[in-house]
């Protein structure tokens, strides 16, 4: 038991403690892992698990391997019309190459983020530089943005860094030139609104012009039909008449004389001032056992 208590036995237990402990190293799901002997890379390809290593000769730097955040500060930059704009924008990039990394960056994060920022701020100038306002806040935004992801992956590359995605948050105008662009684009608009409310008012003038152009025609078709029609009742009822009359003279003549009649004796107050022997009374005179009327006395 003293044995086992000796201060060298502690010692040499701690040693080979230490010893195991650092014999082997864990590699998470979310890690890449690169393995150096004396600063020199010996192994970057390493699936997650235990791995061995050499105790206190070789020296493990891990990496994320997961998809990572560079959110920048809005910045100025100019349009292709010198006009200044801020830009408010985000990179996604990731470490492809720990290898490349680290000898490139030393494998420090912070160094990525540095260069990865004057990449963008390079990227940003030089693309917003060859577009005017109207094209950076219109749709032409998702094609700047492909174009300044491209650009700026082109240069990680060289760093072991992979840009996944650059996006635009927000492009906006300095305050003290925003009245003046938004009074233009307002006057603008007030044009636009003009021109096509006069082209309407003009496509209405030439709409209601055929519509009383077809109206008139449709009248003047429809009174050609009417007055076709009409004469041919007038000329169909002149025949039927003249068939009646044709058919049966005398009869016809009564019946036209006690229409007359009719009409002659339907207002109570009327007064007719005729001859008795007049041709109106003809059939009153023609009656049975009707006497030859007395003419008139002379005053």
């Amino acid at each position: 038991m003293n044995r086992l208590l000796n201060p060298v036995t502690l010692v040499l237990a701690a040693v080979l403690f230490l010893v195991a402990i650092n014999s082997v190293f864990t590699v998470k799901e979310t890690e890449n892992a690169i393995k150096l002997r004396l600063g020199k890379i010996q192994n970057s390809s390493y699936e997650p698990g235990l791995h061995p290593k050499i105790p206190f000769v070789e020296t493990i730097k891990r990496f994320d391997k997961r998809i990572l955040t560079l959110d920048m500060r809005p910045q100025g930059v100019l349009t292709s019309e010198q006009k200044t704009v801020i830009v408010d924008s985000f990179v996604k990039w990731r470490i492809a190459d720990p290898e490349t990394f680290y000898t490139r960056l030393s494998g420090v994060e912070s160094n990525a983020i540095n260069r990865l920022s004057d990449f963008l701020r390079d990227s940003l100038r030089n693309e917003f530089g060859n577009q005017t306002l109207r094209q950076v806040v219109s749709e032409n935004r998702t094609s700047l943005m492909s174009a300044i992801q491209q650009a700026v992956n082109t240069q990680a590359t060289s760093l072991g860094i992979e840009v996944i995605d650059v996006r635009i948050k927000q492009v906006e105008l300095p305050e003290n030139v925003q009245d003046s662009v938004y009074q233009r684009m307002a006057k603008e608009r007030a044009a636009i609104a003009r021109e096509i409310r006069s082209e309407g008012e003009e496509t209405a003038k030439i709409i209601v012009a055929g519509a009383d152009r077809q109206r008139a025609e449709i009248l003047a078709s429809a009174y050609s039909t009417a007055e076709t029609t009409r004469g041919q009742g007038d000329a169909k009822s002149a025949q039927v008449y003249a068939d009646a009359y044709s058919s049966d003279p005398e009869f016809y003549n009564l019946y036209r004389s006690l229409q007359a009649y009719r009409k002659a004796f339907s207002g109570g107050n009327d007064v007719l001032m005729l001859r008795p022997d007049s041709d109106f009374f003809k059939h009153f005179n023609a009656a049975p056992g009707a006497g030859t009327p007395s003419a008139p006395a002379e005053q």
